[in-house]
C-alpha cells in the first residue's frame, strides 16, 4: 500500500482500531490487552502516531500520519471519544479479536476484511438460552459440593441454579438496572434455596445458598481489576474492583433480605449451626472433579469458546486439588494454600494460552473461581443479620483475607516475563497473554 493511500485512509484504520477495542473492553478484555491489540492494528496499517487511551467504559482515540502534507505543512489528524457500557461478558469475541490480531499482523487480512470480520464478531449470538441455563445449573451443583454440600444438596443446588438463570435471563436483565437486578437475583435465588429447604429437598441450606449464588459471583470485574491494577492501570483498575464489591454487597443484600423475609412470615429466621462438610462429597477425587464441572460450567457463563471448555475446567480442577493438599495434608493454612494455587491457576493459565494462542484471562477467570470466598460472604452476612456481630467479623475478616490472597497470588504469577512462557519476545502483533 503506497503512503499517499495510507494517509487518506487514516480515519478508517482508527476506526478499525475502536471498533476492535469497543468489541474488546464491552467483553470483558483488561485494559492492556486493549490498547496493544488496538495500537498494533494502528501501526500495522501505517498510523504510526496513534495514541489510545482507554478506561474502564470508554476509549479516546487520536492519531496522525507520520507523513506531512505536502500542501499547507499540516499533518492529517483523527480523534474520538467512544462510551462503552459494561454488558454481559462474552469472552469467545476477545479471542476472535485476539486472533484476528494475529493475522493482520501477518498480513492474512486488509483493512475492508478486517472491519467485516469485526462486524461478525461484534453481532455474534451470545450462547443459547439452554445452554447458558445449564451452565449456571451445573455450575451451582458443582460449586455446592465444592463448599460442603451433600448429593441431595447438590440437586437442591441445579434446580435452583437452573431457576435463578431462567429468572435472569428472561426478567432480571432485560428490565431491572444493574443494582436492582442484582439484589433481586440474589434474592430469588436465596429465596428458592429456603423454599427447598421448607420442604425438605435438600439437608444444609446454607451450602445449597452458596452453590446457588456463586453464578452471581462478579469474577469478571475482580480478577481484570487485579490485572489492570498490576499494570499500572490504577483508575481502570480501582473502578472495576469497586464495580466488583458493588457486586458482592448486591449479593449480601439480597441473601439478608431473603432471611429477613422469611423470618418474617414464618415467625422466625432459620437457625443455622455454622459450616459443615459432608462425608459423602469430601474425598479428595469427588472435589476435584466437582471443581471441573464447576469451572466447566462457568466457562459457558462467560462466553468462552467451547473448544477452551474442558482446558478451563482442568485448570480449575488442578488449582482446587492443590488447595485441599496444602490444607488437609500439608499443614498449610488457608491463606497461603490460596497464593499458592492462585500462582498455579495463573502459570498454567499462561502456557495454555501460548500453546491455544487465547489470552490467558480466558482460562484465569474460570480457574480461579473454586478459591473465590462465595462461602464467607454468605456467613458473614448471615451473621449480620441474624446478630451474631463477632462471627460476622470473623467470617468477613476470612473472605477479605481469602480475596487478598488472590490477589496476591495472581500479581506474583502476571510479574513473570512472558517469554518464559512463549519462548520468545513478543513482536509486532502478538498479543500480551
Amino acid at each position: 500500500m503506497e503512503a499517499e493511500q495510507r494517509e487518506s485512509r487514516l480515519s478508517e484504520v482508527l476506526e478499525v482500531a475502536s471498533e476492535a477495542g469497543h468489541i474488546l473492553l464491552e467483553n470483558g478484555a483488561e485494559i492492556s490487552r486493549v490498547e496493544d491489540i488496538m495500537s498494533r492494528i494502528a501501526s500495522h496499517y501505517g498510523v504510526d502516531t496513534s495514541n489510545f487511551f482507554v478506561l474502564s467504559n470508554g476509549i479516546f482515540t487520536t492519531g496522525s500520519m507520520e507523513r506531512v502534507r505536502g500542501s499547507g505543512g499540516q499533518t492529517e489528524t483523527y480523534a474520538n471519544v467512544e462510551f462503552i457500557p459494561l454488558r454481559a461478558i462474552q469472552l469467545s469475541k476477545v479471542v476472535a479479536v485476539n486472533r484476528l490480531s494475529y493475522d493482520i499482523s501477518y498480513d492474512l487480512c486488509t483493512l475492508e476484511q478486517a472491519r467485516e470480520r469485526l462486524r461478525i464478531i461484534r453481532n455474534a449470538p451470545p450462547k443459547p438460552l439452554w445452554e447458558q441455563i445449564l451452565g449456571s445449573a451445573f455450575g451451582a451443583a458443582g460449586f455446592c459440593i465444592v463448599f460442603g454440600g451433600g448429593w441431595l444438596d447438590c440437586a437442591a443446588a441445579f434446580a435452583v441454579g437452573a431457576l435463578l438463570y431462567t429468572y435472569i435471563l428472561l426478567f432480571s436483565s432485560r428490565f431491572l438496572s444493574k443494582i436492582v437486578g442484582g439484589i433481586s437475583n440474589a434474592l430469588v435465588a436465596t429465596f428458592l434455596c429456603l423454599l427447598f429447604h421448607r420442604i425438605g429437598f435438600g439437608n444444609s441450606l446454607s451450602n445449597v445458598i452458596i452453590g446457588a449464588i456463586m453464578p452471581l459471583i462478579p469474577g469478571v470485574p475482580f480478577v481484570n481489576g487485579v490485572r489492570d491494577l498490576a499494570n499500572s492501570d490504577y483508575i481502570a483498575g480501582l473502578t472495576r474492583l469497586t464495580d466488583a464489591m458493588l457486586g458482592f454487597f448486591c449479593i449480601a443484600l439480597g441473601v439478608a433480605l431473603s432471611f429477613l423475609l422469611d423470618g418474617w412470615f414464618f415467625g422466625g429466621m432459620v437457625v443455622l449451626q455454622g459450616m459443615s462438610v459432608s462425608p459423602e462429597t469430601a474425598g479428595l477425587a469427588v472435589q476435584t472433579v466437582a471443581a471441573f464441572v464447576g469451572t466447566f460450567a462457568f466457562a459457558d457463563l462467560f462466553g468462552v469458546p467451547r473448544a477452551q471448555y474442558f482446558t478451563s475446567g482442568l485448570i480449575g480442577a488442578i488449582g482446587w486439588c492443590l488447595y485441599l493438599v496444602l490444607v488437609r495434608y500439608a499443614g498449610s493454612g488457608p491463606a497461603l494454600a490460596i497464593i499458592a494455587s492462585s500462582v498455579l491457576i495463573c502459570l498454567i493459565s499462561r502456557i495454555c494460552a501460548v500453546g491455544q494462542k487465547c489470552p490467558a484471562q480466558v482460562f484465569l477467570l474460570c480457574g480461579i473461581f473454586p478459591l473465590v470466598p462465595g462461602a464467607g460472604i454468605f456467613w458473614c452476612t448471615y451473621y449480620l443479620v441474624s446478630a451474631q456481630l463477632p462471627l460476622a467479623l470473623e467470617t468477613g475478616f476470612g473472605a477479605v483475607k481469602a480475596a487478598v490472597a488472590i490477589v496476591l497470588g495472581i500479581i506474583l504469577a502476571m510479574e513473570l516475563p512472558q517469554r518464559l512462557f512463549s519462548g520468545r519476545r513478543p513482536h509486532l502483533g502478538q498479543s500480551i497473554h
